[in-house]
């Protein structure tokens, strides 16, 4: 069965695109087949991962949205233009459906089942992934809701300040809200906090105080603050095929820890 996750925040700036790329890198080593949906009409995710978003019509998730026929994905996806070792073993699916600035036209429809079941009724027509993660824009509109009926889960991004703490506190109620609102379910939602820098004191108290607000839905290990990242996102490459690994491998690992739970079960 094809395991959906949302990555979300109600916050600009926290590193939600940097999370669903790292996601995909360990996605990518550990053989799953993956599909990356970009939501967000920005299109950072495609861009991330080495693709075009000047895609012809009909291919890119705005097309998806508007005609989620059976085909739809099929029709719209396109394969990562990330480069791969081969030493690294076969060249593991990764496919995208491209940002569009077109979605910003769903953003504000009714949230009406028919509208909020786009998406859904789209991935439900294909087999052909084990994962898909859905990057969401940072708002909650209808974009954002038709993205969680779709999802079996929701990845909150956080990052250890005090705004962001109450973005992602309004990001859980949200999700409460939309099922007590509509007949679809998110069967789990956690938080990864993101951009830690380790020896902030600040950090500490706003990662405790996350702790403290959502218990065990917090999800460990946290993704460090790390300027190799940007160096890594900037040559739209995966962290796991990075050409110093060694330097990377820390936050590789966290992304594999963070993958394994949200593919369990």
């Amino acid at each position: 069965m094809t395991q959906v996750v949302s990555i979300s925040s109600l916050k600009g700036g926290v590193g939600k695109t940097s999370v669903t790329l790292g996601l995909a890198s360990a996605a990518a080593v550990r053989g799953l087949n993956t599909l990356v949906v970009d939501l967000d009409p920005h299109g950072d995710a495609s861009t991330g991962l080495a693709v075009s978003t000047h895609t012809s019509e009909g291919a890119d998730a705005a097309a998806v949205l508007r005609s989620p026929r059976k085909k739809a994905i099929g029709s719209a996806r396109v394969p990562a233009g990330w480069r791969w070792d081969p030493a690294a073993g076969p060249r593991p699916r990764l496919d995208v459906i491209v940002g569009s600035s077109g979605s910003v036209a769903f953003d504000h429809l009714p949230a009406t089942r028919k509208n909020l079941s786009r998406l859904r009724s789209a991935l439900s027509a294909t087999e052909d992934y084990d994962l898909v993660l859905i990057d969401c824009p940072p708002t909650l509109n209808t974009l954002t809701m038709i993205a969680w009926a779709a999802s079996q889960k929701v990845l909150a991004v956080a990052e250890p300040s005090l705004f962001s703490v109450a973005g992602t506190e309004r990001t859980m109620r949200a999700i409460a809200r939309f099922e007590s609102e509509n007949e679809f379910k998110v069967e789990a939602a956690s938080v990864v906090v993101n951009k830690v820098q380790e020896g902030s004191a600040e950090h500490r108290y706003r990662i405790e105080e996350m702790k403290g607000m959502f218990g065990r839905l917090v999800v460990s290990p946290t993704i460090s603050d790390d300027s190799l990242w940007q160096q890594i996102q900037g040559s739209a490459s995966p962290v796991h095929a990075w050409t110093d690994y060694r330097a990377a491998e820390t936050m590789a690992e966290a992304f594999d820890t963070i993958l394994k739970g949200l593919v369990a079960g």
